[in-house]
């Protein structure tokens, strides 16, 4: 069995990404990882290049930032990365910029490879999240964040990146079929210095919105207020990657929150409710399979 990791970044560097943890996390688990790098405004390119490793292949890219709609972009760029991984690898693992694995499910992850991989009718493997806010001790916990996504899939070039990279669709805009592959995903997208996130907020919302759009809901402020964009967390009790812990021991911002001030709509109340009943009515872009 032959795995490839693949990924996409642009300017890491500048907007604080944990690239480089990222990759190193899949790396006991692939082959070889192949990295599509767009054209940067920071040295995103040589720090890829210094990675201590001979797993890692570069693929050089100009990003097409004219795809001003739904993050199209971001697909395109993930299809770059998957497209060079050649026809010898049976799986490939996707792994976004600020997404890192614990080291403790790289087991459960092969597990789930072997006992997949002669699967016909298995496309992919889907991960449980966790989507980390303010800190490194916070998780959002309404259901406003998705609960699970695809990050394995099998090398059929038939299937691609869907809509803005959450996930991917075969021909015919069809669902994939996965299982899941007992593993966690913990999602850092929204872990930065505040004035870093507000940055990171006024480049990538342009691949969402237009310039009016932009001009009445994020320009404007020096600091992104994560206080304004909470809904409801809870304090994190468990670990973090290994990979993460110089990372973390660097933060350079305090973020604290008083869980008494959480606050559900009625909406993600009931849909939890009904969770708990059975009735799952969250969006789902895949066929859960046993």
């Amino acid at each position: 069995m032959k795995v490839a990791g693949f990924t996409f970044v642009r300017n890491a560097i500048k907007y604080d990404y944990p690239i480089l943890e990222a990759i190193q996390s899949i790396m006991p688990v692939c082959d070889k990882v192949y990295v599509a790098v767009g054209k940067s405004e920071d040295g995103t390119l040589e720090l890829i290049k210094n990675l201590p490793s001979e797993k890692i292949e570069i693929i050089e890219t100009i990003w097409n930032d004219d795809l001003r709609e739904g993050g199209r972009v971001l697909a395109e760029e993930t299809n770059k990365a998957f497209q060079a991984i050649p026809d010898e690898y049976d799986w490939a693992f996707y792994i976004q910029g600020d997404e890192v694995i614990h080291e403790k499910d790289h087991e459960n992850i092969r597990e789930a490879l072997l006992k997949h991989k002669d699967r016909k009718d298995i496309d992919g493997l889907l991960f449980n999240y966790r989507h980390f806010f303010g800190s490194y001790d916070y998780v959002g916990n309404s259901a406003r964040w998705y609960a699970h996504e695809i990050r394995i899939i099998k090398n059929n070039k038939s299937i691609t990146s869907f809509r803005d990279a959450q996930g991917f669709r075969k021909a015919d805009n069809k669902k994939l079929k996965v299982a899941d592959s007992g593993a966690f995903m913990h999602h850092y997208g929204w872990v930065k210095d505040p004035r870093t996130m507000q940055a990171k907020q006024e480049t990538f919302n342009k691949l969402w919105h237009d310039d009016d759009w932009m001009e009445e809901n994020i320009l404007g402020v020096e600091e992104f207020d994560y206080f304004k964009n909470i809904d409801s967390l809870e304090k994190y009790s468990g670990t973090h990657p290994n990979v993460m812990i110089d990372r973390i021991k660097n933060k350079n911002w305090e973020f604290n929150y008083d869980l008494s001030f959480n606050k559900t709509s009625l909406k993600h109340k009931l849909k939890g409710l009904l969770k708990k009943l059975g009735w799952n009515t969250s969006y789902r872009n895949y066929i859960l399979k046993k």
